[in-house]
């Protein structure tokens, strides 16, 4: 009846003005009238289990039942394997984050890894949200449910493992802590009881330029989650099963791995900075992933401390020749893979091969508080392994300020050398400056105007001489 519009910036905003004009399309297609009745049609129905074998219930398992009880390789996304935490220490000295070194045990799995991959890992979301969800949706938590596919056609049953309980969805499988999509809200407006807090949620859902504006403000910008909404919406109490369907899976986090498999074959080492900040409202919100690695303490009480995990694959690789020089760059726990990649060089070297110049170039904000792996940098810098640090602080002088100091030899060795640049870390700003520096050196030195220039490092990327491994 009506194709979807692409035109807005984004394909939410194109849905939202396409779902605005379906009904009433339906409704003049069909020659029926609009009951002006708002409410949804489900994808899934709920069946409570009073009744069930305790063993065919999922806990948190991604794929199979038992998964987690009965481990077997392959290990990948749907089959992840329960890795035990060995090492879990802050890095960082002083200062107000926690940047942490944690050290997953990978013995038994058949798990190989390379330097520059990544490792995925399965968070939970906080006890303490989800409890407050459970009180304020007035449910009990431990109710055992299934959410059945009403197309029995479709290939996707359940929106989550299912049966399984509301404590357990909400702790393993669903998205508590992101500020829902408008999709969520415009489907929740049904349950709100005041008529205010009706139009408001449905204001935000809708195409209106009014309606986008304060959804960016309420919702986005002052970062409220599902809880939050509930919180400051108190006739908005809509029932805890279709909240469960709504609401997106909780993803997997994904790390760069800061070790090398030739010098650490059984153990993946991650760093990481636990995120935690004050919203507009006063509220404090956590990073889900870094704050449940943050209380990954190895064997507490005589227990061992899991991490469900997997293992990929990157194009983040050193070069094939030990004797190609390599340029890395990673400011903050962008360092991570780069720590991989200097072990790798440091073993390469132990086997007697020749290791060619291996320069870093690493950022943190205050060196006495956040300069990570500080002593195994000097200790790589006196063996000779590395054979240029170049430590930043922020405050004073960014990473693209000491590139442009040595432009000369970095020319000579992207130049002449065919050294492999490797960009790692925030990708909002520092990727893009990195980036338009190495224009610069290149212009300059290879007697380049900037279009040639751009041409020039395109090429490198193109062949695998210049890397990307960024976040935002």
């Amino acid at each position: 009846i009506l194709k979807l519009p692409f035109s807005s910036s984004s394909l939410e905003e194109d849905f939202i003005t396409w779902r605005e004009q379906f009904w009433p399309a339906v409704c003049e297609h069909f020659g029926v009238e609009a009951t002006g009745e708002e409410s949804s049609i489900r994808q899934y129905e709920l069946v409570v289990h009073t009744d069930v074998n305790m063993n065919k219930v999922y806990t948190g398992e991604m794929g199979r039942l038992k998964s987690y009880e009965n481990q077997k390789p392959p290990f990948d996304a749907k089959n992840p394997f329960l890795a035990v935490v060995t090492e879990n220490r802050k890095l960082n000295e002083g200062g107000e984050r926690h940047l942490m070194h944690l050290e997953l045990d990978i013995s038994n799995s058949k798990i190989r890894y390379e330097s520059g991959d990544h490792v995925a890992v399965y968070p939970a979301n906080d006890a303490s949200l989800v409890n407050q969800l459970g009180e304020i949706l007035g449910t009990d938590l431990d109710t055992v449910m299934s959410l059945n596919n009403l197309d029995e056609e479709s290939n996707k049953k359940h929106p989550f493992p299912c049966p399984t309980s509301y404590r357990t969805a909400l702790t393993y499988y669903l998205d508590i802590t992101n500020p829902p999509r408008t999709n969520v809200l415009y489907e929740l407006a049904q349950y709100a009881t005041d008529t205010g807090e009706q139009e408001q949620l449905r204001k935000m859902a809708s195409s209106s330029a009014e309606g986008k504006a304060l959804y960016l403000s309420w919702v986005v910008e002052a970062r409220r989650n599902i809880l939050a909404i509930l919180q400051d919406m108190p006739s908005l109490r809509p029932p805890i099963d279709h909240l469960c369907e709504l609401l997106p899976r909780l993803q997997a986090r994904y790390y760069s791995i800061a070790s090398s498999s030739k010098v650490h074959p059984n153990s993946i080492h991650i760093c990481a900075v636990t995120v935690e900040y004050e919203t507009k409202t006063g509220r404090l919100n956590k990073g889900v992933a870094t704050n449940w690695l943050k209380n990954k303490v190895p064997n507490e009480n005589g227990r061992n401390s899991m991490v469900p995990m997997y293992v990929r694959k990157s194009q983040f690789r050193l070069p094939f020749k030990p004797s190609t020089p390599v340029i890395m760059i990673g400011p903050g726990t962008g360092i991570a893979p780069f720590i991989g990649f200097i072990q790798e060089r440091a073993w390469l070297k132990e086997q007697g091969k020749e290791v060619g110049e291996t320069v870093l170039y690493y950022g943190c904000r205050r060196e006495r508080e956040d300069y990570l792996y500080r002593q195994e940098l000097a200790r790589f810098k006196q063996e000779g392994v590395l054979t240029q640090l170049n430590p930043v602080v922020f405050c004073q002088v960014y990473v693209q300020h000491l590139l442009k100091k040595n432009k000369e030899h970095i020319w000579k060795l992207v130049n002449d050398g065919n050294a492999h640049i490797y960009v790692c870390g925030d990708a909002r700003n520092m990727a893009r400056d990195v980036q338009n520096t190495f224009y610069e050196i290149v212009a300059e030195y290879g007697n380049m105007n900037q279009s040639q220039a751009v041409d020039y490092v395109k090429k490198l990327m193109t062949k695998g001489r210049y890397s990307l491994d960024v976040w935002s």
